[in-house]
């Protein structure tokens, strides 16, 4: 019973993704648990990178997009889950550092310096934090 419930609120709000050709997308990207991204952690940090044009449309969900030369391990054909529509004009974006993805489009961010170290006792416990700068 509650299942059918579920599926009946799923069902009203749910609206198809559908791109066309030199439209602008943003690419989705699988941060690494436990390891910071652009200075966020976990729910905070990027999901998705730097507007993609798409180039062509391959079946009814899979979208080829234009990569860098840079990306080039990466397959050019996203599904639509994978993609997100850029709202506005791209040049206005402001460009993320660029970001080295490998094939299973994740990435990782590499911490410049240690910049303080506290140690905090609780009752029986120690927990170590530190500020890294990126």
């Amino acid at each position: 019973m509650s299942q059918s419930h579920q599926k009946s609120y799923s069902n009203v709000r749910h609206r198809d993704l559908e791109f066309e050709e030199d439209d602008w997308v943003f690419l989705k990207v699988s941060p690494m648990k436990g390891i910071m991204q652009f200075g966020k952690k976990w729910k905070l940090s990027s999901r998705y990178v730097r507007p993609y044009r798409i180039i062509q449309r391959i079946g009814q969900v899979s979208y080829k997009l234009e990569l860098p030369p840079e990306m080039s391990l990466v397959h050019l054909v996203f599904h639509v889950s994978m993609l997100k529509k850029v709202v506005g004009y791209p040049s206005f974006i402001i460009p993320v550092e660029t970001i080295e993805v490998n094939e299973e489009l994740t990435y990782e961010e590499i911490p410049v310096s240690i910049l303080d170290r506290q140690v905090r006792n609780l009752r029986n416990k120690e927990i170590a934090s530190m500020k890294v700068l990126r």
